[in-house]
């Protein structure tokens, strides 16, 4: 069964051994055995339609697993449903399909920081894979943005377009 972090949760340290462990002589075993197991969250993803709403990619940097909505929360991508120009139409479909393929390349870990849910009750985590998050590879791959507490335009001059190597303009 799937579990999802919650940032109300209290959150031991990985490899730090637990007070009862030390009070117990039994360090050696709490340090062999994180609390968390990392990585520990998989499914079969596939893009949301319809009513399906179970394990499938919204778009960039929202999600439906084991029934949560989840927002990708170190990351803008751009808009799929309502884009502001055909390139942010385009990047934000090539987003989505790239986050797909992240989500089904093997078991992750989401890890709550901060506020648990936004404004629309989505729960906001960061997704990782071997301690990285799948959020920074989308930034890297020019397919996101890191998130700044707004999202930004993805059309006309502006930090994304300039990443990727053009001067402007709606494409």
């Amino acid at each position: 069964m799937a579990t999802l972090c919650s940032a109300s949760a209290p959150l031991l340290l990985r490899g730090a051994p637990t007070l009862a462990a030390l009070l117990l002589g039994l360090a050696p075993l709490a340090l062999a055995s994180p609390a968390v197991a990392a990585d520990s969250e998989s499914a079969a993803f596939d893009k949301c339609s319809g009513r399906d709403r179970n394990n499938c990619v919204v778009d960039g940097d929202t999600f439906w697993f084991a029934g949560e909505k989840i927002r990708i929360l170190d990351i803008n991508t751009p808009e799929v449903s309502q884009p502001e120009c055909p390139y942010e139409a385009q990047l934000g479909e090539a987003a989505s399909e790239r986050l797909l393929v992240l989500l089904n390349s093997g078991p992750f870990e989401l890890q709550a920081k901060g506020r648990n849910r936004d404004q629309y009750g989505r729960l906001l985590r960061t997704v990782a894979r071997d301690g990285e998050s799948l959020g920074a590879m989308l930034v890297r791959e020019g397919l996101a943005e890191d998130w700044k507490g707004r999202r930004s335009s993805w059309c006309g001059e502006g930090p994304a377009l300039a990443r990727a190597g053009t001067s402007g303009g709606s494409r």
